[in-house]
């Protein structure tokens, strides 16, 4: 059982696997404008923001979904989203002017992280939400609004290290948020500044996927609209921020297979799982495992907008009633801002195949027209399959359903086209149904959301990933077996163009 090939399958939805089935279409697409290449599944988005929508319906709240606009560096996944009720999550300039070219107004945006003058500003002349994150950005943003005699600006005020001593003390510090206990003095700060700030709500900033931390922060949330309204503030929204996750992984046992026989693999008793006998941050001293996977939970039972239902289904810690329910009773709006959420299932990365050498022993090694940066899967943490398309026929799956691998099997390493030791595509011993060759391509699945985008550089000069955006040919196709698909590059989506849908 040990020599069994460690899978690692993706899971799919019905767009992007008929999409994959879909080979000779990825091969021109390939063909016309090179490797690496992301395509993006704009109507993916629009599924995945209505079953958010449905939590708030089931749980009876108002309130609004923010797409964190910096899960992707894609236009017409953004411009996607501004034709659907979703509002949208700015973290910087830029991202802003690219949300307001794209269709979304003012009153749909709400305006995060670190915020220079500028960025400030623009919010502020078209009418943003605030999302302040301390005495400073709510003392500048002030400044600007009676400077130019601006409408009073809505801020949401960003709250941190909830609880007092024990253990509703949450662990994790965060250079981000106001700490809990400095509330009152936010409060006096803004005593001062009522002609021109309109606090509408409070949030809070966590770096964690703990749904315990995530309670006490959304009880602590609700301590703080209390003390808002007894200073005669009218706060009618609690912000939970993002930090949904996703599900990367078909199979929840292969996760745990593989998992174990790590942990077997570092203490020596299997064979190596990865270049170099890479642990993924476990280590052996003195015959003692020690350390910690630094790994993402690629199989997670409950991600998106069911993570979601299951917070404010949870019970809160020091009230020991439903988060949701006391959210209801609070008359606060919910306000969630999910990124990589909401574009699961969007996009993917295709590589094409140029050398296959098994001269050095050991594990084949595939090269590929790409390189790390371009698919960062592994640099967020995340293992998954990718997905082999033959050049010369149909695509195969990476992996078949979980039991006895075929007789095919082939265990490689992925390596990348800069002159660089560590350009692995991924440390891990990946396993294909059949050895890859030379003008296949390999479709990196589910990378729409961070890793097509935010470690993609111009190393040696070589080009990034262009995108393109893709749709079945008829509505409600999802493609089908050798369906018709239509494209167009990702800067020339809008959802109104008849290549748009």
């Amino acid at each position: 059982m040990s020599d069994a090939p460690l899978y690692l399958e993706p899971r799919l939805t019905s767009g992007p696997a008929a999409l994959l089935r879909s080979g000779p279409f990825l091969h021109a697409l390939v063909d016309a404008l090179g490797s690496p290449l992301n395509v993006v599944l704009p109507a993916e988005l629009e599924r995945n923001a209505e079953a958010f929508a449905g939590v708030l319906r089931r749980h009876r709240l108002p309130g609004r979904i923010w797409f964190a606009h910096k899960a992707t560096g894609s236009s017409a996944l953004v411009r996607h989203a501004a034709a659907t009720g979703a509002g949208l999550d700015a973290a910087s300039l830029e991202e802003l002017q690219h949300a307001l070219g794209a269709g979304f107004t003012g009153d749909r945006i709400i305006t995060t992280g670190p915020k220079d003058p500028d960025f400030l500003w623009l919010a502020a002349r078209c009418g943003a939400t605030v999302h302040a994150d301390g005495p400073g950005e709510l003392t500048a943003a002030a400044r600007l609004v009676r400077t130019y005699d601006l409408p009073r600006l809505r801020v949401v005020l960003r709250l941190s290290e909830f609880g007092g001593a024990g253990p509703r003390t949450l662990s994790r510090p965060t250079r981000f948020g106001t700490p809990e206990r400095d509330l009152d003095r936010l409060l006096g700060l803004l005593d001062g500044l009522r002609d021109a700030l309109e606090p509408v709500g409070v949030g809070y900033h966590l770096d964690t996927t703990s749904a315990d931390e995530k309670a006490v922060a959304l009880e602590g949330c609700l301590r703080a609209v209390d003390a808002l309204r007894l200073r005669g503030f009218q706060p009618r929204a609690i912000d939970v921020g993002g930090g949904f996750g996703i599900s990367y992984l078909a199979h929840a046992a292969q996760w745990e297979r593989w998992t174990t026989a790590l942990t077997q693999a570092v203490l020596g008793r299997r064979a190596p799982l990865a270049w170099g006998g890479y642990g993924y941050g476990l280590r052996v001293e003195n015959g003692v495992l020690k350390g910690a996977p630094a790994l993402y939970p690629a199989y997670r039972p409950a991600a998106g907008a069911a993570y979601l239902d299951e917070l404010l289904s949870r019970p809160a810690p020091g009230l020991g009633r439903p988060l949701g329910t006391l959210l209801l009773e609070s008359l606060c709006d919910l306000y969630a801002e999910p990124g990589r959420a909401l574009v699961d299932q969007c996009g993917l990365t295709l590589g094409r195949v140029v050398e296959v050498r098994d001269d050095a022993g050991g594990p084949p090694r595939v090269r590929l027209a790409l390189n790390a940066a371009d698919v960062g899967l592994e640099e967020h943490g995340v293992l998954v399959d990718p997905v082999l398309v033959p050049r010369d026929d149909g695509p195969t799956a990476a992996s078949p359903d979980p039991g006895p691998a075929g007789g095919g099997a082939v265990g490689v390493h992925l390596m990348g086209n800069l002159c660089l030791e560590a350009d692995l595509i991924t440390r891990r011993t990946v396993f294909l149904p059949r050895p890859p060759r030379p003008g296949d391509l390999l479709a990196f699945p589910n990378t729409a959301g961070y890793c097509m985008d935010f470690t993609a550089t111009r190393a040696q000069r070589r080009p990034l990933a262009r995108k393109v955006a893709v749709r079945a040919a008829a509505a409600g196709d999802a493609g089908g077996e050798g369906g018709a698909w239509h494209w167009c590059l990702d800067e020339q989506y809008w959802p109104v163009t008849e290549t748009g849908g």
